[in-house]
This record gives structure tokens, sequence and C-alpha cells, in this order.
């Protein structure tokens, strides 16, 4: 069993900018720091700007643990900075300003040795609108050991066959139940429901671990031929930015230590669940907070 697994976030630094404040965010670091605070060995591969917000992200990364060595800071682009709304119900959207600094991670030597001594690589779509950053992750994937894909559709910064071609190069692919229905509905399979839409990808993508979160509902986990599943949490919603980050951290930080999957799933949703109850993508919260919500209910089969 591996004690203290490295893991290497590739993607997306920013500020999450909502209409009354501003929180730093994106999905590989959101990720990043919650394995971190879960007890694995992080860091990043990005890219800020050479200002203060690029500056206010480094500061933020190092307080929390996450190694920063990796994170060029460019002077000719600027850091990234995304409109959130938020609905009645407290689900976000966004819009993703483009040509910012991640939008241009340059691939070097550096960079190929981390990925190779590192136990994950876990990645995301959006990253790779750009061609240089989408490059720099392709030279990655050819040198990392377990590779994990967050589809996280951002519409319109995304291909269909972009995302066939990532989940292609994953190890686990994790994605919601709506980015798992315009997935496959591209493959014109309209009618085909949850198990057998994952098993697909599964067999076209020979992939064998595959998650699917459900919102308020739980999730669904293909692991090895076998479904796990998890009905959630209740719990009162702030917003939703960023819960799935830290369920997809605590499912992989939980599998990469030989976790079961059905106790794996189980803290992940807890996870989840308590992140969503909390403002903002990285609210702070004790393991032991988790444990003590898997104790009080959530069955799983």
């Amino acid at each position: 069993m591996i004690t203290k697994p490295k893991v290497v976030c590739f993607g997306e630094v920013l500020w999450d900018v909502f209409p009354s404040y501003k929180k730093i965010g994106g999905a590989p670091l959101n990720v990043a720091c919650r394995m971190q605070s879960l007890g694995m060995e992080t860091s990043l591969i990005s890219a800020v700007g050479n200002d203060q917000l690029g500056n206010g992200i480094l500061d933020f990364l190092r307080k929390n643990g996450v190694n920063t060595s990796y994170i060029q800071q460019l002077k000719d682009r600027p850091t990234s900075e995304v409109e959130v709304f938020l609905d009645q119900g407290g689900s976000a959207s966004y819009t993703i300003k483009e040509n910012v600094a991640w939008d241009f991670i340059e691939f070097n030597e550096d960079l190929k040795q981390h990925a190779e001594t590192s136990d994950c690589v876990l990645f995301g779509s959006l990253s790779c609108r750009n061609e240089t950053s989408h490059a720099t992750l392709q030279q990655l994937l050819k040198h990392a050991k377990y590779k994990v894909f967050d589809v996280n559709l951002r519409p319109p910064h995304y291909t269909h066959d972009g995302i066939w071609n990532l989940m292609n190069a994953a190890d686990l692919i994790k994605m919601n139940d709506e980015e798992i229905l315009e997935v496959i509905n591209y493959k014109l399979l309209k009618n085909s429901d949850l198990k057998n839409s994952i098993q697909y990808i599964s067999q076209q993508t020979k992939t064998n671990t595959i998650c699917i979160t459900c919102g308020a509902e739980g999730a669904i986990l293909y692991h090895e031929n076998a479904f796990y599943e998890h009905p959630g949490f209740k719990v009162k919603t702030q917003d939703t930015v960023g819960a799935g980050d830290s369920f997809l951290a605590a499912l992989v930080s939980q599998l990469l230590q030989a976790v079961n999957p059905k106790d794996a799933l189980a803290f992940a949703c807890a996870m989840g669940a308590l992140v969503a109850s909390e403002e903002g993508a990285n609210p702070i919260i004790p393991k032991e907070k988790v444990e003590a919500l898997l104790r009080f209910g959530g069955a799983s089969t």
C-alpha cells in the first residue's frame, strides 16, 4: 500500500468572482487542496500572471501545503478570473474568459520528470481548450502512472471528439449525471440507462473505473466490473461550487490508499455534501467531520 501518494493536478487556477465577493478556485486547484488536507502529497501544474491575483493564488496554495514549484508565472498573460452566477438552489454557472495564463502552460523536462515520479496525474477538459496547454497535457499523460479525468464540461470550451479522446487516455473517469447524458448522446445511444451507459464507456475507452455523481441523489461507481451505489447525504446547501471537486479528491485519495470501493464512495459522498453545505469551493472540512457524517446515515450498496 502507498502510505502517502504523490498526486499532480493539471490545469486551471483562478479567482471565482461572485456578485458580492471573490474566492480562489479552479477544479484542479480545489482537488489539490482537498487531497492535501486528506494526507496526500499534492502539487499543481498550471500558470498564473505576474500580477497581484497570481501572487494571491500562490500564497493561498502554499498556506494550504500544496507544492507550487510547477506553476509557471507569465509576464504577458493575466491571472484567470471567472464570473460565477448562482441560481436559487445554489447551483452555479460560469463565464470563463479566454487567453489567460493557464491556457499557456508550457511543456518542459521538469514537468515530465514530475509526472513520471508521481503516483497519479489528475486533469480536466477545460484546460484543453487552448492548444498550448492541451499539447503539454498530452505529453505528460505519456509518462503518467495513473491518470484521472474529471470531465467537467464547460460550454463552449470543448468538443465531443476531444472529450472521448481524453477519456481514452484515462484510468479513472468522473463526470456528473448531466455530463454522461451528453457524452453518451453524442454516440446516438439516447435510450441507454445509466449503468449501460457507464459500461459502454468503459468498454469503448478500456477504462476500469468510472464514477458518476448525481447531485443530491448521491453517486454510482463502476470499478473493475462491479457497481457500487450511495444515495448521498441530506444537507442544507449553501452553494455547489467545488463540491464535485472535493468529492473527486476524496474518492481518489481513498482508492490510492487501497480503501475498498464501497467505503471510498461513501467517504466521497460525505465530503461532497459537507462542502456543498458551506460557502465557496474550499471550506475547511476536517476528516473527523466526514467520519462523523458517515456514522449517522447514508447506506450504500
